[in-house]
């Protein structure tokens, strides 16, 4: 049974019936596409989706928010950033990937893409460890 909030792709050609797609399919598509774009960190999850990831079971549509309008379907897109990244650059490469994706893969058309972005996360420092001395115990020092 087709719920009432799918999204219609195409009707009754040729006595054939209808077409239609979860939202939650859609925002799979754009999770996936969002996270292919160079400098994209992570995307922003709730905390039932962090839940989720510790049982070992992965959200692609996380940090995806769809609104079906007036206008036609838009989208906002929440993501943290690489460090050391063009903020601008990025956020226009997610919408054209997000865009073409979508269209690609079920013919509709974004009328929006909006990108959030959530937050910039620095590279981690490594220590430089000394061969010679892996613990870093000081001569003359005993545990």
């Amino acid at each position: 049974m087709a719920e009432d909030n799918n999204i219609v792709l195409a009707t009754r050609e040729q006595g054939l019936g209808d077409v239609s797609i979860a939202p939650e399919v859609i925002e799979v598509i754009i999770g996936i596409a969002t996270s292919q774009v160079e400098g994209v960190y992570s995307m922003r999850g709730s905390l039932k989706n962090s839940l989720s990831e510790l049982l070992g079971k992965k959200n692609r549509g996380r940090g995806v928010k769809l609104e079906n309008g007036d206008n036609g379907l838009n989208v906002d897109v929440y993501v943290f950033l690489n460090y050391g990244v063009a903020v601008p650059q990025v956020a226009r490469e997610i919408q054209d990937k997000v865009r073409q994706q979508v269209l690609f893969m079920t013919g509709l058309e974004i009328s929006g893409v909006d990108v959030h972005i959530c937050g910039v996360i620095p590279e981690k420092e490594q220590p430089a460890i000394d061969p010679n001395n892996p613990f870093g115990v000081e001569d003359g020092e005993q545990n």
